[in-house]
């Protein structure tokens, strides 16, 4: 039976290719997420790989973003590869809608589990740290800027791996001839926006973007946000003077590593924010030896950062559509996730402690 949201030509048109929309997972102003199924043997029933689904309906969308952020999204999902960041299967366009499946993330997003459970061991914190900051650093590489790095937006799969996700404001940061290009757009939540973003000037969204990863970290191990986001110029003055601390719970409790990482990441000077390298390098990193080596997804992922950043410097990138026009549609990507992928997550550098 088609969906609410989906008409029987449609619901056809999705089953030709093997997929099955089966519930809603949750919906915003003109997309929506469904758990779906995709058969890659009809015949074998047992075959079947679950799937999330956001339908992107333009014709309820604003023109701003159907004409700019829609396209740079599309753009750069089909470019990126990496075990941290959520794997998109396939990318579909029918007439207004586009439809977009991806790894599911079983465990939910970072901020259900630590409402859930509460706030992350530091040790298990510095797991996912690791994943998500390999995961910035391949954008950075490549170029791309994700803007809107929050809780919400990191997603656990079933062994427990984080995984960077939405890329709606995602951009690159870079024109063909390797130029910087600031950023002036407001994008992401107020409450893991940098403050040079608040402050309204020019910003590089790199520098930016380990701001909100610095958020997040201090929501992992406290359970709390650091500053108070009510009132955006207390917000900046706070964030200016560096008015925040840890949890009395957890203060005394945490190593003197992490805490002179947060200092460099949360800090409101762009010049002396540590870089995504810096964060990697650090003394709170180094206090597990298991992750100071990068395991072979994270290693051909490395390499494939630096060949799509060429890629793209070089204006040379091939095209990544093709027509299917008795079906009126776009497919923009297709491929199958590495099955090995989580068991090398797992068994090799980056063993998760929740497992």
């Amino acid at each position: 039976m088609p969906t609410a949201l989906t008409s029987n030509s449609e619901e056809l048109t999705l089953s030709n290719r093997g997929y099955k929309l089966l519930k809603q997972l949750g919906e915003g102003s003109y997309a929506k997420v469904f758990l779906a199924e995709y058969a890659y043997n009809k015949a074998d029933s047992s075959n079947v790989k679950v799937l999330a689904c956001k339908i992107i309906d333009t014709s309820k969308a604003p023109r701003d973003f159907v004409k700019k952020f829609l396209p740079r999204e599309l753009d750069i999902l089909v470019k990126i590869n990496h075990p941290h960041i959520i794997h998109v299967h396939s990318i579909f366009q029918r007439k207004a809608k586009y439809y977009v499946f991806m790894r599911y993330g079983e465990n939910g997003d970072l901020l259900e589990f630590v409402l859930k459970r509460g706030a992350i061991s530091e040790a298990q914190a510095r797991v996912w740290l690791r994943q998500m900051a390999l995961g910035i650093q391949y954008l950075h590489d490549m170029d791309i800027a994700h803007r809107d790095l929050k809780c919400e937006n990191i997603l656990i799969t079933n062994n427990y791996n984080v995984k960077l996700a939405d890329f709606g404001f995602a951009r690159f940061v870079t024109d063909s001839t390797g130029k910087r290009i600031s950023s002036e757009t407001y994008c992401g939540s107020l409450s893991y926006a940098a403050p040079e973003i608040l402050k309204g000037n020019p910003y590089h969204p790199r520098i930016a973007d380990i701001w909100s990863l610095g958020i997040i970290l201090y929501v992992m191990l406290n359970k709390a946000m650091p500053f108070d986001d009510t009132n955006i110029k207390r917000l900046y003055e706070q964030q200016s003077n560096r008015r925040w601390k840890f949890r009395a719970k957890v203060a005394d409790i945490l190593s003197d590593q992490v805490k002179k990482l947060m200092t460099h990441i949360l800090e409101p000077d762009v010049a002396k924010r540590y870089r995504i390298e810096q964060v990697l390098s650090s003394e709170w990193m180094a206090m597990d030896p298991r992750l100071a080596q990068l395991n072979p997804a994270e290693q051909a992922a490395m390499v494939e950062a630096q060949q799509g950043k060429r890629k793209h410097l070089e204006g040379s990138a091939k095209p990544t559509t093709r027509r299917v026009t008795n079906e009126d549609m776009t497919i923009f990507k297709e491929g199958k996730e590495d099955e090995k992928e989580e068991k090398q997550m797992n068994n090799h550098s980056t063993p998760s402690l929740l497992a």
